[in-house]
């Protein structure tokens, strides 16, 4: 019930369609409960002997139905499309703030969620909304007010009747609780298992490649059919007890039905009842019998929107641990000035195994800080720190003196422009990845940029130039020239400070010096925080921080490093 009433609540912005959409249920209803009266009293007249007095009143009678029905379609028209245009609104709005939500959740809250999951929630499970708000509000609605109506007329015309035909109800109830219960759980199975399904389709169409190059392309289609039928198994477990209960739902209607015709039988052979009471009182019955099943049915949908319903709330009601202070202030006229004072940080929240332990070191403006040590030492998560991707554990990093836990997020970020190692290249053209920072930059200022980042010559040979599509994940280029777009990208922004992540890691020698050649013609204009595994790009470097086991082992210049005869050393020698 918390679920429906918060449910209901989204449904209030569009409340005026929803009140249209409602009143044409009402009316549409009152329509459906006046016809069988109106034939009932032409079915009395005509059963009695018709006279020529009476043929005005059959005519007026005829010329209401004509009226009343085309009434119903109007009512019908405005009932379905209002209800349904509200509905697909709603479930446009909240596929928007699903995927809202998740832009801004923290990056931990990705580690251990498939990407497909999460586009199903925002595509498939929101869809299900339109089946609450454009069916199961206003048929309810419908249903009960039919099911009240008729109860009421039911009781005015024989009381007794009434009152047989109200015998099935409690045990169509309770029917419908009990399946309530037992079906939910399988629909959430089902929603489960078709984010299962997505989660695999993305990973096996990005991985494509791989799959071709080690020849798993039977084995990879076992599993996604193994995760398909998963998901249909659910669903035919679901389906199968809706199977159960709607028969029932109608047997059970059906025992009604014939109490109703026994008993009224037994009441016309004592004369207590009239024909053209007998007569309403069956073309009442259908509209009676008819909202209760419908009912039934609706409740099968409910259980399957519930179940998506709280997959998407579960991603609405995560908590974003990474958020502004009330008091956060916008950061101005930002130089590059970084301090780390005791930093230590770990992934999980009791804190046991620490990835940065006690770091504290400075990276005065326009000068380039590097970063080396083995894999997993937490390099990359350092520079994530910067920019507050993840929350230290403890101690406190400082941008031109001020707290980065005070500051907005957006101003931080704004300042701060990362070339990984792992360049992503949106489905665009190279002009568009290179201005994604700066969507307002003209053509020569992102020519100027291209050429900062030694890239201008590679893109003048492409077939479009500037206006060449890079494909998915920038699939057209080559690492180096990746990388370079990236580079070019981050001048553009002209943010003071850029991160360098393993920047030339898998590029060969001659792009490593392009990349290099770039990176040097925007040294000492910029804070730089290089990571990197090839010495020869840092040698350069203004400090050089040598990390193991999470902690600062060696701090210098190359030079100074190398003299020292440590880590730093040994590394420089091996790729001598």
């Amino acid at each position: 019930m918390k679920l429906l009433w918060r449910l209901s609540r989204e449904a209030i912005r569009y409340r005026y369609l929803y009140v249209i959409a409602i009143f044409s249920t009402l009316m549409l209803t009152a329509i459906n409960l006046t016809a069988p009266k109106v034939l009932s009293r032409m079915t009395g007249i005509v059963s009695s002997g018709v006279k020529e007095s009476d043929l005005n009143t059959i005519w007026l009678l005829t010329a209401s139905l004509v009226a009343l029905y085309l009434f119903r379609v109007l009512f019908r028209f405005l009932s379905n499309y209002l209800a349904h245009k509200a509905a697909w609104y709603l479930v446009g709005d909240l596929r928007t703030r699903t995927y809202d939500k998740l832009e801004h959740m923290h990056i931990g809250y990705f580690h251990d969620k498939q990407t497909g999951d999460l586009m199903s929630r925002i595509v498939n499970d929101t869809r299900d909304f339109e089946l609450l708000y454009a069916h199961m509000i206003p048929e309810t609605i419908t249903n009960v007010v039919t099911f009240l109506g008729v109860l009421i007329v039911l009781l005015t015309i024989n009381w007794k009747l009434a009152l047989i035909t109200c015998a099935p109800i409690p045990f169509i109830f309770i029917s419908g609780v009990i399946f309530s219960k037992k079906v939910r759980p399988f629909f959430k199975i089902s929603q489960k298992k078709m984010g299962d399904l997505n989660g695999k389709l993305q990973d096996n169409l990005s991985g494509i490649n791989e799959i071709q190059s080690f020849g798993r392309e039977e084995y990879e289609t076992e599993q996604v059919n193994k995760s398909n039928f998963e998901h249909i198994k659910a669903m035919l477990t679901a389906l199968k007890l809706s199977g159960i209960f709607h028969p029932s739902v109608e047997f059970i209607s059906s025992l009604g039905t014939i109490l109703v015709v026994a008993f009224g039988g037994y009441l016309a052979y004592k004369e207590s009842v009239g024909v053209e009471d007998i007569v309403a009182f069956l073309l009442y019955l259908g509209l009676f019998y008819a909202p209760v099943t419908g009912l039934a049915n609706l409740l099968e949908n409910m259980q399957q929107s519930m179940a998506g319903a709280e997959r998407v709330m579960a991603v609405l009601d995560a908590p974003c641990e990474i958020t502004d202070k009330p008091d956060a202030v916008s950061l101005k006229d930002v130089k590059g000035d970084i301090v780390f004072e005791n930093v230590s940080f770990s992934y999980n929240s009791d804190g046991n195994i620490e990835v940065l332990k006690d770091v504290s070191f400075r990276c005065e403006p326009g000068k380039m800080l590097a970063i080396v040590g083995p894999t997993g030492v937490g390099k990359t998560t350092l520079t994530k720190l910067i920019s507050r991707f993840y929350e230290p554990t403890s101690g406190k990093i400082y941008l031109d003196g001020h707290d980065i836990n005070e500051v907005t997020i957006e101003s931080l970020r704004q300042n701060i422009s990362p070339v990984l190692q792992d360049t992503f290249l949106f489905n665009g053209t190279i002009a568009e990845n290179i201005g994604y920072a700066v969507p307002e930059a003209s053509r020569s200022e992102i020519i100027e940029a291209a050429k900062a980042a030694n890239i201008h010559g590679d893109i003048m040979c492409m077939p479009d130039g500037y206006d060449t599509v890079v494909g998915e994940r920038g699939l057209r280029l080559s690492g180096g020239q990746k990388q370079r777009v990236a580079i070019a990208r981050a001048i553009l922004r002209k943010s003071p400070v850029i991160i360098l992540d393993e920047a030339t890691a898998s590029v060969d020698v001659e792009t490593e010096k392009q990349i290099q050649k770039a990176i040097n013609g925007i040294t000492g204009s910029r804070t730089i925080i290089a990571i990197a595994h090839r010495l020869s790009t840092i040698r350069n470097a203004d400090q050089i921080l040598v990390i193991e086991d999470g902690r600062i082992k060696e701090k210098g210049t190359h030079d100074e490093l190398v003299a020292l005869g440590g880590s730093y050393a040994r590394m420089s020698k091996i790729q001598e």
